[in-house]
């Protein structure tokens, strides 16, 4: 199993960006699928990006294609979400996870969870 810790959430204006980071421990961090994922207040968690052991094939959910990317570096046990054009509506608390099968946006296939970052957009 792997631990999963979110990072460079905060409170940002619409239209900037923002780049989170997933840090994980372990010697197999590059055999894991990392997927990300969000919560707003009162809503479900919804998937965002994913990305594959090898970083190959990132996927994201329609509702942000051109403004997610997800990338990673394995030799720093990291994943990332930039986050481009923030908008109000991006305002959640955002999650990765990692799954030792493909990432995509199936919640059930992940074993592991990050605690969170918060990230608010002010209009």
């Amino acid at each position: 199993q792997v631990h999963l810790v979110e990072s460079g959430g905060g409170l940002v204006q619409a239209g900037d960006s923002l780049r989170l980071s997933c840090a994980a421990s372990g010697r197999t961090f590059s055999s894991y699928g990392i997927g990300w994922f969000r919560q707003a207040a009162g809503k479900e968690r919804e998937f965002v990006g994913s990305i594959n052991w090898s970083g190959d094939s990132p996927y994201y959910a329609d509702s942000v294609k051109g403004r997610f990317t997800v990338t990673r570096d394995n030799a720093k046990n990291t994943v990332f979400l930039q986050i481009n054009s923030l908008k109000p509506e991006d305002t959640a608390v955002y999650y990765c996870a990692a799954t030792t099968v493909a990432a995509g946006p199936l919640e059930a296939v992940y074993g592991s969870w990050g605690q969170g970052t918060q990230v608010t957009v002010s209009s």
